[in-house]
């Protein structure tokens, strides 16, 4: 399902949500200089951090990103995950008192992670978001899984529900979706290698941790990876607005399924429509012709759920 015309999703400022375990905080520039790559180890457990100090050196990437996380609850998440190495945190020197902050703290201490309090100025400065919570961390980048990892059923036998993202560009949409997206049970992600927003740090802030538990994969070539899928056994679905048939009539059962989301606008490419199994679009009853493809996401996600359940 795409868009409205000329609508956006939010450019990643999203909120801090409710999840699980402790409180979180999130990745920047801003101190002194980090540490060299390579571990969570940790000389003190909270140093500050003068004028002059500088954020950790960036490596450049080809592949998913997400070594910059802004924001408590996806920091929190990505120290509750212990997914990939935390090489360091900032948190703002001017921060109230709050039961997150002592959380990310905790949980940093437990990893041997630095935690370095730093200027407010020097913090958002690094920031690119634009409401980073006083929290940065700079971490490993996210590992990139491969299709047929992606194909591996789940804890108790469960069929993979896949996300196939066609050419989503706008960071806030991306988080947003991911976020709704794990929430749903998804087991795992698709997203273009070429021409789309990867993990960016609005995308890391606006999915609130989720992709901290969310398998990721790129690929050259969505139709492509669409086949491989098929051939795997693997129900595609795709979400349009122009569809006759509506999220209702889904029935998917437990077996594996993928659903498809075009670009913010154009929607669906033709030849990515042209593969999948099926085409559907979610019931519009308002005035109003279309929805933000992260909410049109989340709907469907939530739906292809109920179907799976049902």
């Amino acid at each position: 399902m795409s868009p409205a015309k000329g609508s956006k999703g939010p450019k990643g400022r999203g909120g801090q949500g409710a999840g699980r375990g402790r409180g979180g905080s999130g990745a920047g520039r801003g101190g002194g200089r980090g540490p060299k790559p390579g571990g969570n180890r940790a000389p003190k457990a909270m140093s500050s951090v003068g004028g002059h100090g500088r954020a950790p050196r960036r490596t450049a990437t080809q592949g998913l990103g997400g070594e910059q996380v802004e924001g408590r609850q996806a920091v929190r998440e990505l120290l509750l995950a212990n997914r990939r190495a935390t090489r360091e945190i900032w948190l703002a020197s001017d921060l109230d008192p709050a039961p997150v902050l002592d959380d990310i703290r905790e949980l940093a201490a437990e990893a041997r992670v630095v935690v370095k309090e730093v200027g407010r100025g020097k913090l958002e400065a690094a920031a690119r978001t634009d409401a980073p919570q006083g929290v940065l961390a700079f971490a490993r980048p996210l590992p990139e899984a491969s299709l047929d990892d992606l194909l591996t059923k789940g804890r108790g036998g469960t069929a993979p529900f896949l996300l196939l993202s066609d050419g989503i560009t706008d960071p806030g949409n991306l988080g947003a979706l991911l976020r709704s997206a794990e929430c749903a049970g998804v087991t795992g992600v698709v997203l273009p290698r070429h021409r789309a927003v990867h993990v960016t740090p609005a995308v890391t802030k606006a999915a609130a941790g989720a992709i901290e538990h969310l398998p990721m994969a790129l690929v050259g070539g969505m139709p492509t990876a669409i086949r491989e899928l098929q051939k795997a056994g693997v129900q595609v679905v795709g979400l349009d607005e122009r569809a006759s048939r509506t999220v209702w009539d889904l029935r998917v059962g437990r077996d594996a399924v993928a659903l498809v989301l075009g670009a913010e606008g154009p929607g669906l490419s033709r030849l990515v429509k042209d593969r999948c199994d099926e085409v559907v679009r979610i019931p519009m009853d308002g005035r109003l012709a279309s929805l933000n493809v992260a909410t049109a996401g989340a709907l469907a996600c939530f739906e292809v759920a109920r179907a799976r359940h049902g």
